[in-house]
């Protein structure tokens, strides 16, 4: 028979802005993944700096809130998952980023900071929420979808090639 191992104890620390910068190893982590998935938009990933993401989300955020949470290995101290939402000043919610490495999925890490993130935006009235989800990750939409998401539209993005160097 073989040994059932303890879950780890999970802790969440739940913030602002102010606690981004605690993200960033594991944002990393997730943007190599992305870059791993796309077929088409490898080079958008690889020029995405964890300073340009952050800068994005605070500018995004100017004029309403942003929630920022973090799950936390007890046993380790170390950041296993995360998830960053904004809420607009046309209070317009959305799941920014959320994150969970791989040796902590399927163990309610992902789910409790994707719950935590919806009740966020509904005690703070948001009139709608979304997500977006890269192509390339649409094993994510099981996800997200036993939270009500449903997908609404697919944007098809042309980007012109680069002038070659001479």
């Amino acid at each position: 028979m073989a040994e059932k191992t303890a879950q780890p104890k999970i802790k969440y620390l739940k913030g602002d802005q102010k606690m981004l910068d605690q993200v960033r190893a594991m944002w990393e982590e997730l943007n190599r993944y992305h870059c791993g998935c796309s077929q088409h938009f490898k080079e958008h990933y690889l020029g995405m700096t964890w300073q340009k993401r952050k800068y994005t989300l605070l500018k995004k955020m100017v004029g309403g809130e942003m929630h920022v949470e973090i799950a936390i290995d007890e046993l380790t101290g170390r950041g296993v998952g995360y998830a960053v939402s904004t809420l607009n000043a046309q209070m317009a919610g959305e799941v920014e980023s959320i994150y969970v490495e791989g040796a902590y999925r399927r163990m309610g890490v992902g789910k409790t900071l994707m719950k935590d993130s919806l009740d966020w935006m509904d005690h703070r009235g948001a009139a709608t929420k979304q997500v977006e989800v890269s192509v390339g990750n649409e094993v994510a939409w099981g996800f997200y979808g036993r939270f009500g998401f449903k997908p609404r539209k697919t944007l098809l993005l042309q980007v012109k090639d680069k002038p070659s160097k001479k």
